[in-house]
């Protein structure tokens, strides 16, 4: 039987404080300059490469990205809005899971508190990427389909599939989500939830949502699929073992949001109220797996948490109900501790140091070309990390857009061919056979420890120029192509 009680009273004042903070903290910090690569990856698609995909991206981001620089050209602050709305959404979603579920104000703040103290949250939630959107829109879709469960209200679900569909054209892998939550409710049940036509009118619904980015994909290759051995091959360099993922990706969650997620999973098996909810722990524990073995991004699965902090958050309710009382505020102020530590890391993660040094000596070696060589010059990068730096920063320093063999670049159009020379800050070797002289310019940067992407991008490079290229751009950039950041 479903969930059928009437809800408490939303916690307005507590939850809105929460949300408040959140949003306050991230836009502060969002006026604090940065170069994070997959932001500027998104901005740069967005400026100068907006389609219906791209090798590892749906549209949606890029989009808001060239919005937000239309808007406010150059301000990072403008560019960080859709992010930290979405990182004060999720906290508000998230207490309101808990009020579906019968929470009371005290386990909707405790709701609200578990998703704002989650420490990757903390260090995305004000750079405008994929993975910063993502879980707002998944707390979308959990809320909508427990809100079924409790009224039975058909007309939820294909506001359901409009949001599972905005949320394929953020990232993909909403898409395995679907398939595990239908199969985990034909195991499980509610399976009265599959014989609603307007369930499958719902899915119908986002799949033509997201169908223009799948056509894209496969007109160029699935290039998308291919990336999931790239990145576990990245990840094996970067940890060493899949297990070292995982466990990155528990640690970064935070102490409360990880504790009120095991304790909600756990409430799902032992309350029979819950028994209709049981699907949300199958989907939750399969996927886990997958990306364990396939070794999947440390964040994969901080989308899929903030349902389980709701269940967790009423469940201890439950606990306080029935008089076996387990305080939480010690973890919370613990938890609040680490998600401010999250935070100042950000700033360490994005420090525009390396990119500031790359971006300056790419534009003084390019302005001191005489201007018969800079009017053939294209400027170019790899890895596609400095592309996306070069670019972020084209417009300021009068540089072209950046082209680049590896990654998303190297699906872009190559240079025209009225450029015969290149100006590249990187690993010219792929590109050497092409070229009859390779002449080093300047040396950027030094060697660190870790560097960035895990230390497979070094914060330490050269810009070189190439001259004298042996053949056409069309024949030369498709052999070039790469998804690897490591060749």
């Amino acid at each position: 039987m479903a969930v059928r009680h009437a809800v408490p009273r939303l916690a307005a004042m507590p939850v809105a404080l929460v949300a408040g903070v959140v949003a306050v903290v991230h836009l502060v910090l969002a006026a604090v300059p940065r170069a994070w690569f997959d932001e500027d990856l998104m901005l740069a698609i967005g400026r100068h490469h907006l389609d219906w995909g791209a090798v590892d991206q749906p549209p949606l981001t890029p989009l808001l990205a060239r919005l937000a620089d239309t808007i406010a050209p150059g301000s990072q602050l403008v560019l960080a809005v859709p992010a930290v709305l979405a990182a004060a959404g999720a906290v508000l979603l998230t207490a309101l899971m808990a009020r579906e579920l019968g929470g009371d104000a005290r386990a909707q703040t405790l709701a609200a508190l578990g998703q704002c103290t989650c420490v990757a949250a903390a260090q995305f939630g004000h750079w405008l990427t994929p993975y910063s959107l993502e879980p707002a829109l998944w707390a979308a879709i959990c809320w909508l389909l427990l809100r079924w469960l409790r009224l039975r209200d058909d007309r939820l679900l294909p506001a359901l599939g409009v949001v599972a569909g905005i949320t394929a054209q953020t990232r993909f892998q909403v898409m395995a989500l679907g398939v595990l939550v239908i199969a985990a409710v034909a195991l499980t049940g509610p399976r009265a939830l599959l014989g609603r036509p307007a369930f499958w009118a719902g899915t119908a619904i986002a799949l033509v949502i997201a169908a223009p980015t799948l056509v894209w994909q496969a007109a160029n290759g699935w290039p998308q699929l291919a990336m999931a051995g790239v990145v576990s091959a990245e990840n094996s360099l970067i940890y060493g073992s899949p297990l070292l993922v995982a466990g990155h990706g528990l640690l970064v969650t935070g102490p409360l949001t990880l504790g009120l997620a095991v304790c909600g999973l756990l409430a799902l098996y032992r309350e029979q109220r819950w028994r209709d909810l049981r699907f949300l722990g199958v989907a939750f524990v399969v996927l886990f797996a997958v990306v364990v073995i396939s070794s999947g991004r440390h964040y994969y699965l901080l989308p899929l948490y903030s349902v389980l902090v709701a269940l967790g958050a009423v469940a201890l309710q439950h606990r306080r109900e029935a008089g076996r009382t387990r305080a939480a505020w010690p973890v919370v102020a613990i938890s609040a501790v680490l998600a401010v530590a999250g935070l100042a890391s950000s700033i360490v993660l994005a420090s525009p140091k390396f990119a500031g040094q790359l971006v300056a000596a790419t534009a003084r070696a390019y302005h001191d070309l005489p201007s018969w060589q800079r009017e053939r010059t294209a400027v170019g990068a790899n890895p596609y990390v400095y592309a996306a730096y070069l670019d972020a920063a084209a417009p300021e320093l009068g540089l072209p857009a950046a082209v680049s063999p590896n990654r998303a670049y190297g699906w872009f159009p190559p240079p025209p061919d009225s450029r015969d020379h290149l100006l590249l800050a990187g690993d010219p070797d792929q590109l050497r056979p092409w070229f009859t002289e390779v002449r080093a310019l300047a040396v950027v940067g030094a060697p660190t420890p870790l560097g960035t992407y895990g230390g497979l991008v070094p914060e330490s490079t050269t810009i070189w120029l190439l001259s004298g290229r042996t053949g056409p751009w069309t024949d030369i950039w498709p052999a070039l192509r790469d998804l690897a950041l490591e060749p």
